[in-house]
C-alpha cells in the first residue's frame, strides 16, 4: 500500500511515480490522483483537519489527505494515488498524527477506524488508496528517515537511467557524437561519485538533466553542465576544490 521511490536528483522519481500510478490504472487520468509536497513547516492542520482563520474567527476545515480519503472511500472500485514529494522534508509524526497508524496495510478499511484529534469522528483509510513517497537521497540537510516511517512504507532505489534500453535508443536517435561523449564522461563520474566514502551511490547524476531534446547544441551541452551540474559537484566535494574543478572541467572540455 505504500512504497517510496528513493533517489538523486534527476533520476526521474516524479516522472515514473506517474507513470506506476497510470500502469497500475490501466489508464492515464489524473482525477485518481493527488500530489503534495512536504516541507518542515507542513502540518497536521493541512494534512487532515485543523481550524483555519474565518471572517468570524475560526472554522474547522478539512486537509488534502482526508478529503481524498472520503472520495476513495465513496468509490471502491476504483483505485486512488496520493503521492507525496519530499516525503522526508516533512515531521511524520506531526504531519500524520494518529493516521500513521492507519496508512499501514493491516490497518486499513472500516473496521480499524479511529477518532480523530479534532471532532471525535470516527475515521480509517481506505483499502483501494495506495500511498507513493518520494526522497531525495543527496540532500545533506536532511536526517536519516525515521523508523516510523521506514517501518511503514516499502523502499525502492532509483538509479540513473543511462544504460536502460529507452535512454539508449533515445542517444541513437539525436545521433550526437558531442553528446554521446558527454554521456559517457557522467557515468564515468557517477562511478567516482559511487566510490566515494563521503557520497556514494544516492548521489549519482541523474539521466533527466539530458532529456527530451529533440536535437543537441553545443550551447544547452554546456549550460546543463554549467548550471545544473557543477552547482551540485561544488555541494558534494565543498571540502576539495582540487576535485571539484578536475570533474568540472572534464565534461566541460568535451564541448569547448
Amino acid at each position: 500500500k505504500n512504497i517510496i521511490l528513493a533517489g538523486a536528483p534527476g533520476v526521474g522519481k516524479t516522472f515514473m511515480a506517474k507513470r506506476l500510478v497510470y500502469s497500475l490504472l490501466g489508464k492515464k487520468d489524473d482525477k485518481y490522483i493527488r500530489m503534495v509536497q512536504f516541507h518542515q513547516s507542513y502540518a497536521y492542520e493541512d494534512f487532515v483537519m485543523g481550524y483555519r482563520p474565518s471572517e468570524n474567527g475560526f472554522v474547522l476545515k478539512t486537509g488534502i489527505f482526508y478529503n481524498f480519503c472520503q472520495i476513495a472511500q465513496s468509490d471502491r472500485e476504483n483505485d486512488y494515488f496520493f503521492i507525496i514529494d519530499e516525503i522526508n522534508r516533512g515531521n511524520m509524526s506531526k504531519i500524520f498524527g494518529e493516521l500513521l497508524m492507519l496508512i499501514e496495510n493491516d490497518y486499513r478499511g472500516e473496521k480499524h477506524k479511529i477518532r480523530l484529534a479534532y471532532n471525535d469522528e470516527y475515521f480509517s483509510v481506505p483499502e483501494n488508496l495506495y500511498i507513493i513517497g518520494m526522497m531525495n537521497t543527496a540532500d545533506r540537510s536532511l536526517a536519516m528517515i525515521d523508523y516510523a516511517l521506514r517501518r511503514r512504507f516499502s523502499f525502492f532505489d532509483m538509479t540513473p537511467g543511462f544504460d536502460s534500453v529507452g535512454f539508449k535508443k533515445y542517444q541513437e536517435n539525436l545521433d550526437c557524437e558531442v553528446f554521446n561523449k558527454v554521456i559517457d564522461a557522467v557515468k564515468a563520474l557517477n562511478i567516482e561519485i559511487a566510490k566515494d566514502d563521503s557520497l556514494g551511490k544516492g548521489f549519482c547524476i541523474g539521466h533527466s538533466y539530458f532529456c527530451n531534446r529533440e536535437s543537441i547544441d553545443n550551447m544547452w551541452l554546456e549550460n546543463v553542465i554549467e548550471y545544473d551540474i557543477a552547482p551540485m559537484l561544488r555541494e558534494y566535494w565543498f571540502d576539495n576544490d582540487k576535485k571539484f574543478k578536475e570533474e568540472t572541467d572534464k565534461l566541460l572540455s568535451l564541448i569547448k
